[in-house]
């Protein structure tokens, strides 16, 4: 399960992957084995978490827009994000 306080940030997958360094940025969070894939559906968002020291990478079929809905259901404001 993943906490609040430890999403560092989210981003749409169509939007950020035209970037070359958001490419190598998950390129090598997939050589250091630091990618989580949440479903094998289509993925529109990855985020990024850091905890303990550790940053995980969670590839996922949720868009940015609903995974900001569930955090703000949650309690959290999408500015605290």
């Amino acid at each position: 399960m993943i906490t609040t306080d430890s999403i560092t940030a989210m981003f749409d997958i169509d939007a950020c992957t035209v970037s070359k360094k958001t490419r190598d940025f998950l390129a090598t969070a997939q050589k250091n084995g630091e990618v989580v894939n949440v479903s094998y559906e289509l993925p529109r968002s990855f985020v990024v978490c850091c905890s303990g020291g550790k940053t995980t990478v969670y590839i996922s079929q949720l868009s940015t827009k609903t995974l900001s809905r569930r955090l703000a259901t949650a309690g959290v404001p999408s500015e605290a994000k």
